[in-house]
């Protein structure tokens, strides 16, 4: 049988170091003029995403370990990037941030009871999910823009 946990945290644990690796020789000017996806952002603003998106799931984790079935706001990523003015940030700073948030995030995923992965909140936009539907979805979410990213180097 799978251990979904451990499996969890090992993708989790991964995604520093994938990252690390995609914008090693990546200079501040190619990640500004790097654009793709869904949204065209750059690979800064995918990156600030990606920092703001942890932050977030880690509240979001943090609410349903500690209360009774919370109410788990939503934001809107295109107002995000326009407030906290991703495009004008520093690629680096956006990934150590998002590195700082996730290694938070890993603690406190390690602490938890087999139990407490099925923690529940309501989603704001998505109705009832639990810690481990959350964290399943951030893995993926992780796999996804590092493709980005990736597609959207090569084409740089």
């Amino acid at each position: 049988m799978y251990d979904i946990p451990k499996d969890l945290l090992d993708a989790y644990k991964a995604a520093p170091d994938i990252y690390r690796a995609l914008l090693a020789d990546c200079t501040q000017e190619e990640a500004a003029n790097a654009r793709g996806g869904d949204e065209g952002w750059s690979v800064i603003e995918v990156m600030c995403h990606m920092r703001d998106a942890e932050e977030r799931a880690w509240e979001r984790m943090s609410l349903m370990r500690d209360r009774d079935n919370p109410h788990l706001p939503g934001y809107d990523q295109e107002e995000w990037a326009r407030e906290r003015n991703y495009a004008g940030e520093k690629l680096h700073s956006a990934l150590e941030g998002f590195i700082r948030f996730r290694e938070q995030h890993i603690a406190d995923l390690e602490a938890l009871e087999p139990e407490e992965w099925e923690r529940p909140g309501v989603h704001e936009g998505l109705g009832g999910i639990d810690i481990k539907a959350q964290t399943i979805h951030m893995a993926a979410h992780d796999a996804q823009h590092a493709a980005q990213i990736a597609r959207q180097l090569r084409k740089a």
